[in-house]
């Protein structure tokens, strides 16, 4: 298989990113996006399986599972809650 015939194979559906974009996109194993969110990698094995957060499986169904690092990252931003002012300030 010619390379750039691979790389297509590899990259699956069109995510609508440039192909420089995934080129440059860091994946994470289980283990380190586990210790970025702060869970066991336990959760992020259900969480993936349940379909919760977003995931790159290598090598078909039974694959290695990787993470994108923006995927974690948008994560934990849409995550945030805002602080609510203390009673001192509605004062």
């Amino acid at each position: 298989m010619s390379r750039p015939e691979n790389q297509r194979r590899l990259r699956g559906k069109d995510s609508g990113r440039g192909d420089a974009d995934i080129a440059r996109e860091q994946l994470l194993d289980v283990k380190q996006a586990a210790t970025m969110l702060g869970v066991r990698p336990g959760t992020l094995y259900q969480w993936a399986y349940k379909r919760r957060i977003p995931v790159v499986k290598l090598f078909g169904r039974r694959g290695a599972l990787r993470f994108r690092l923006s995927d974690v990252a948008q994560l934990i931003q849409d995550s945030v809650r805002p602080a609510r002012p203390s009673s001192d300030e509605t004062r």
